[in-house]
């Protein structure tokens, strides 16, 4: 079975004019690696979009498709640099499944809360391996670390519009202590469940008339 720590596609015949194939071939496996992670997150923004309800749903519902769009952009630009390297782009879910070092998002039918909690720790992810790649093609191969870098900028302001539905208000999100997606969606999910309960204990708003102990 492959994997990401073994896969390594071998130097190709032809490159672009000024780049090694060996290195040629070195980007060609960040890329991939690159693919398969926008294809996920493709796949699993709209999982989400699918899947999330409660309070509000259609916001939350309605964020997603601009983002999916977006990512889908992302995944073409990056399997046709791979064919501009004289690679193979691979776009295959099989592929995706055996070179991935990730599992399926787990989160079924949730409330909003709790799929943004786990979002948070998917954008995250997937940002922190494109940074980490934007590093490796600086001298490698300054127009894919170009594209890459144009990428994370938007992946980042993605991450803000989810992380920001998590921010009490203190700058802070609730799931700071969580490292996975599971832990990232309980507390999430007990977020919710405490606004919630704060709410009924509130005391009713004063729409005029008469106070009691008042005129």
């Amino acid at each position: 079975m492959m994997s990401p720590s073994t896969y390594q596609p071998s130097a190709p015949a032809y490159t672009v004019p000024g780049l090694k194939p060996d290195t040629a071939a070195e980007v060609i496996f960040l890329l991939q690696d690159r693919l398969n992670a926008l294809n996920d997150l493709a796949l699993t923004l709209k999982h989400v979009h699918w899947n999330v309800v409660g309070p509000h749903f259609i916001a939350v519902h309605t964020m997603f498709d601009p983002q999916v769009d977006s990512v889908r952009v992302m995944v073409d630009d990056v399997a046709e640099r791979i064919a501009a390297l004289g690679g193979s782009p691979v776009g295959t879910a099989g592929a995706l499944v055996r070179q991935r070092d990730w599992d399926d998002y787990a989160i079924g039918r949730a409330d909003t809360h709790t799929h943004l909690a786990a979002l948070n720790i998917v954008y995250g992810a997937v940002i922190e391996a494109h940074r980490a790649a934007i590093y490796e093609t600086e001298k490698a191969d300054p127009v894919t670390q170009d594209m890459l870098i144009t990428q994370a900028r938007y992946l980042e302001q993605f991450h803000w519009f989810v992380r920001a539905h998590l921010d009490p208000g203190t700058g802070t999100p609730v799931t700071r202590e969580a490292h996975d997606e599971q832990a990232a969606a309980e507390r999430g999910r007990n977020g919710t469940a405490t606004r919630v309960q704060e709410a009924r204990r509130a005391p009713a708003p004063w729409r005029g008339g008469p106070r009691a102990g008042g005129r």
